[in-house]
């Protein structure tokens, strides 16, 4: 009798084993489908957004200074970068999400040589500043730095703040580390108007910088 009950109680307990494990399995499976999808959409809009910022990076580059407005081309990567930062926090560094994070920094640094351009040729006063950051592991202060700077382009319209990681792979990125002489021992780093400034810098400090520009 006893041994009966034995076996009827280890079948139970195996059925039930196996239920969990099929059910984590096909969880898993469902999840990482549905991450998938989410890349491969996002992976499409981000690609429609990239081909019409180009297309207005040509288009702003032969109008006339009266048809130029500042915020013209920003919002539209303001929008790619908040797309991107979605991707890496809820699907992570993949392959696909990293290729994107590099066609995102070439984007900005065409955004900044346009803009600086613009302001130029058509006398606009805006102040620019190009960020280097890396992870929080590697760099306490850069989420300190990152608060300030959007506290910064709240308070100035003018203000066109570009946020380059510095661990990116990219030639372009790599040029601009090499011109502004940025070292990993000092981030972040700061490039405000052809200004370099290494370690975390004040709201104050880089206001009295912005001011003095506009």
């Amino acid at each position: 009798m006893n041994n009966n009950i034995d076996w009827k109680k280890y079948l139970i307990v195996f059925l039930i084993t196996a239920g969990l494990f099929v059910t984590a399995i096909y969880l898993g499976n469902y999840f990482g489908d549905k991450k998938l999808s989410q890349l491969e959409f996002i992976q499409d809009q981000i690609s429609i957004d990239i081909l019409s910022t180009e297309t207005q990076f040509s288009l702003l580059s032969e109008l006339s200074c009266k048809n130029i407005s500042d915020s013209v081309f920003a919002p539209e990567l303001g929008e790619l970068g908040s797309k991107l930062e979605w991707s890496e926090n809820n699907i992570g560094a993949t392959k696909e999400v990293v290729y994107l994070r590099k066609y995102y920094s070439l984007l900005q640094i065409k955004d900044y040589l346009l803009a600086k351009k613009i302001s130029e040729r058509c006398g606009a006063k805006s102040a620019f500043i190009l960020y280097f950051y890396t992870t929080l592991e590697n760099c306490r202060e850069c989420k300190r730095q990152e608060i300030v700077l959007t506290n910064l382009r709240e308070r100035y319209p003018e203000l066109k703040v570009y946020s380059f990681d510095y661990s990116t792979k990219l030639g372009a990125v790599e040029a601009m580390l090499q011109i502004y002489k940025i070292k990993d021992t000092e981030l972040p780093a700061l490039v405000v108007n052809e200004d370099v400034l290494s370690g975390f810098q004040s709201i104050d400090e880089l206001e009295k910088r912005i001011e003095k520009v506009l």
